[in-house]
């Protein structure tokens, strides 16, 4: 009888319940309610079954070091030997190493004979685009045939014609157990459901081909332009009888029908400085000054002005002493709209720099269109028209982009449930204003709050003096411990 490490919510141990023995499953569980330990535990159930010894775990770059830093140690039962290996993009004597132990290791036991310990090999699935990581990925599986390969977030395969995509389902054919997660299975269209369930099993959803699943579930149209005909999708049909079918391998969960959930849940996505970041802000760490490739020097003149610049460098860009604002190649607008796909409803999204705000902006507004998004910080005019319209569960303005020194203090937005840090001040008061802006009389629902940290650098030195300001203030004010900003 398999013993959870840690205590599931009511919804996760359904969830588990229904998908633990099954050979494929979705589960389709709203961000912040959990999916991750849902995963792991059916990696657990199934090891000491004894029908899996090993498991690949697939998910976007921000996320991938979390299952190895965080939720493998968190959740997996500590009694399961384990031997967890993180890809590495570079060779690096210590990957290599790692990787020869893992599979030599297993490679040891007699065949036929069961392997003691679990062999987790986690990978960013933006490795499957390339030969290397593909090809990797498909040697693990073939020296490990009992094993189970879950997708983190599998929206990232819903283009079937991509590399990746492509890899994965080359994946899913050596694959015992297969398992997708994500909180938005279709982000744009039920077409984007096509790849991610051919991954479970390539007659998940009864097609043997993407045009026969299209062709019964959307209208198409034939179009001309010039001399170009091409078809164009104009709607959907039998939308009822998709999920009919789905509802036989997922579980759906929303944060809205989940009553045993705490009022506040906080996440982490990780965002790995460029090289380019990675540079500047060593040169900035070491010398308080970073001679940009243009030749224009930046200095700093206080410690609060270097950490200033230090994380302008995060976000990806950086004032020079005369004035200039220079951009640096950085993932971090990538990672906020990787995490935006994956959101149902509304959202906040807060950023320090008015640069960062007008960027994000516009990256919403060619995504989603330009009523999708308003911004909200010191430059911003008629102000109260934007939270009317924000609080309207009708009005197509999704993302509120604001500044929290601005937009923190004095109005309601309980319109959204899902609040995103793109980046943090030391200011305490600042932070709680901000987060109650959401959390406040009105709201019904749980809210997610998600920081984008990269890893090793003054983002988490603010999260830490963040976190250490409040357990000073809860123990001045006699206030009970919270589990503030650790992810759940």
């Amino acid at each position: 009888m398999y013993t959870m490490k840690t205590d599931p919510y009511r919804h996760q141990l359904d969830a588990w319940s229904a998908s633990r023995d099954a050979a494929f499953y979705a589960l389709f569980m709203e961000m912040g309610t959990g999916k991750t330990k849902v995963a792991i535990d059916t990696i657990g159930h199934l090891y000491e079954r004894g029908e899996i010894d090993s498991a690949l775990i697939l998910a976007p770059k921000g996320v991938y070091d979390n299952w190895v830093s965080n939720e493998i140690p968190r959740h997996l039962p500590d009694h399961i030997p384990r031997h967890v290996v993180r890809w590495q993009a570079n060779v690096t004597k210590a990957f290599e190493n790692e990787m020869q132990r893992l599979f030599h290791a297993r490679m040891r036991a007699p065949r036929n004979e069961k392997v003691t310990g679990l062999g987790v090999f986690v990978m960013n699935v933006e490795a499957l685009s390339t030969d290397r990581g593909k090809d990797v990925a498909l040697a693990f599986l073939k020296e490990f045939p009992k094993n189970i390969v879950v997708v983190d977030e599998s929206t990232t395969i819903k283009n079937r014609n991509a590399a990746r995509t492509k890899a994965l389902i080359k994946c899913s054919a050596l694959a015992k157990y297969r398992r997708i997660l994500t909180g938005s299975p279709v982000t744009k269209s039920p077409m984007d459901l096509y790849a991610q369930c051919a991954f479970l099993h390539p007659r998940a959803l009864g097609f043997d081909s993407y045009f026969s699943f299209q062709s019964r579930y959307a209208l198409i149209v034939q179009r001309k332009m010039g001399h170009r005909s091409f078809q164009e999708i104009v709607g959907y049909r039998r939308l009822d009888e998709l999920n009919t079918k789905l509802e036989r391998f997922s579980t759906r969960v929303l944060k809205k029908d989940c009553l045993d959930l705490p009022d506040k849940v906080y996440l982490r996505r990780e965002v790995p400085m460029t090289d380019e970041q990675r540079g500047a802000y060593e040169q900035m760490r070491r010398q308080a000054m970073v001679l940009l490739e243009t030749g224009e020097l930046t200095t700093t003149q206080s410690v609060l002005t270097q950490i200033m610049r230090l994380q302008q460098i995060t976000c990806g860009h950086l004032k020079t002493d005369d004035g200039e604002l220079r951009q640096l190649k950085s993932n971090r607008l990538d990672e906020l709209m990787q995490v935006l796909e994956e959101v149902d409803g509304k959202a906040i999204i807060w950023a320090t720099w008015t640069h960062d705000i007008q960027q994000i902006a516009a990256a919403l507004a060619k995504e989603y269109g330009k009523d999708s998004v308003a911004k909200y910080f010191g430059e911003t005019v008629d102000r109260q028209p934007i939270v009317d319209r924000f609080q309207d569960l009708d009005s197509p303005l999704r993302f509120f982009v604001g500044q929290p020194r601005t937009g923190g203090y004095g109005i309601t937005l309980t319109a959204a449930t899902t609040m995103v840090y793109f980046s943090n001040s030391y200011d305490l008061e600042i932070r709680l204003q901000s987060e109650d802006r959401a959390h406040r009389i009105g709201q019904k629902q749980t809210v997610t709050y998600i920081d984008l940290v990269s890893p090793k650098t003054v983002d988490e030195k603010i999260l830490d003096a963040l976190r250490s300001k409040i357990n000073l203030a809860n123990q001045v004010l006699g206030d009970d411990p919270r589990d503030w900003l650790a992810p759940a």
